[in-house]
């Protein structure tokens, strides 16, 4: 069986150094608060390029407590706009309407995947406030025009970083081109760690102080609140993995782009749509993608998922229904989104990640390219 992504082989490479790290934290006896986050912090800050990094409980409460901290410092009420993807996963929408701000669906761009820069303009109103990029799958999602309308209408910009750890923007890191960004440690990230967690990075002095604040019961001082906050705290087990991780992300990011460089040179299927590509003299040198996953798309997704699950290969689906057809936005069921169902109803994902070795690439290729003399 080729995996979609074999997390404890991850791990395993990263022997003994997690297991060290983990037991020094065991001994030291402090477990929150302490000095494996505050170097975490440091780290992750220098390497993203911010000023502050702030670690929080999962990416979701990252994205929610940059709009509370707005809320707070009177950027932001209730009822604001905040242009969003369409084609997102949920946790992106959510932080929105959790701090009761109102997403503002975009339509993506169908070669990207990501927010679609030429959609945006007729989509603000008075009421918006924020752009909130996704770096989906790993991608890039900045783009000249987006940030020619942040200026124009002196618009927050927000990064939903949570699946584009080691991306880069020209010379800058995503999680560093706005005024504030998300990041998701999930295991299964390029950076993950053992359970949840995630950060939020930003160069704003003041907004990094009460986000803070609003992550720790809205306290600065201990049994003092200064605001109605949340608890969310990156806890001292996964700052110190997440540590040792951040040292080989990069590598680590390098491998997954030789593997999907391969994918789009040897993919050869005619009905399958590959990932298009930037002008770059190859997949390997465009530090744009970190691929987080590498996404195909076919009109016969279903059939294609069960003809390689059957030939041992995992696949996932990022994913399979968009938030605006969730129960959970009822109010938004009746919307249409083309491109976006299209997209959901199109898109599979397939393995990629640093431990794969080079025959199990090269096997997916083959068994990808043999689908249709196999079930069409």
């Amino acid at each position: 069986m080729i995996k979609f992504l074999d997390i404890k082989a991850i791990n395993d490479s990263f022997e003994p150094d997690l297991s060290q790290a983990i037991t020094r934290v065991l001994d030291s006896g402090w477990y929150l608060l302490g000095n494996e986050v505050k170097a975490f912090e440091h780290e992750y800050a220098n390497f993203i390029g911010t000023k502050h990094c702030i670690g929080v409980a999962n990416g979701l409460d990252a994205l929610r407590l940059i709009l509370k901290a707005y809320i707070e410092l009177g950027i932001m009420q209730e009822g604001d706009e905040i242009i969003v993807p369409a084609n997102t996963y949920i946790a992106t929408i959510l932080a929105i309407t959790d701090n009761r701000l109102v997403p503002v669906l975009v339509e993506p761009d169908i070669g990207t995947y990501n927010l679609n820069p030429c959609l945006i303009e007729e989509k603000i109103t008075k009421r918006t406030k924020a752009i909130m990029l996704v770096h989906l799958y790993g991608r890039n999602a900045l783009h000249p025009e987006i940030q020619r309308l942040v200026d124009k209408y002196n618009f927050k910009l927000i990064e939903d970083n949570a699946q584009a750890q080691g991306c880069f923007y020209g010379d800058k890191r995503t999680g560093s081109l706005g005024d504030a960004a998300g990041h998701s440690f999930y295991p299964g990230k390029n950076l993950g760690a053992l359970g949840d967690a995630g950060a939020v990075t930003t160069n704003d002095d003041k907004l990094a102080e009460v986000i803070r604040a609003l992550g720790n019961y809205g306290s600065q001082k201990k049994y003092i609140n200064d605001y109605q906050g949340l608890n969310s705290r990156l806890d001292e087990i996964q700052a110190a993995v997440l540590s040792v991780k951040l040292k080989r992300l990069d590598n680590d990011n390098l491998r997954r782009r030789k593997i999907a460089q391969y994918y789009c040179e040897n993919i050869k299927h005619p009905d399958i749509v590959l990932p298009i590509i930037n002008d770059q003299s190859s997949v390997v040198d465009n530090k744009s993608n970190v691929w987080h996953v590498f996404t195909i798309r076919h009109t016969n997704r279903n059939n294609l998922q069960s003809y390689l699950t059957d030939k041992e290969v995992q696949t996932l689906i990022h994913y399979p229904i968009p938030p605006h057809k969730q129960k959970a936005y009822k109010d938004l069921n009746n919307l249409s989104y083309p491109i976006t169902e299209q997209i959901h109803k199109e898109i599979l994902s397939l393995p990629i990640s640093p431990v794969m070795n080079d025959s199990e690439v090269e096997r997916v290729v083959q068994i990808i390219n043999k689908f249709q003399i196999s079930f069409i």
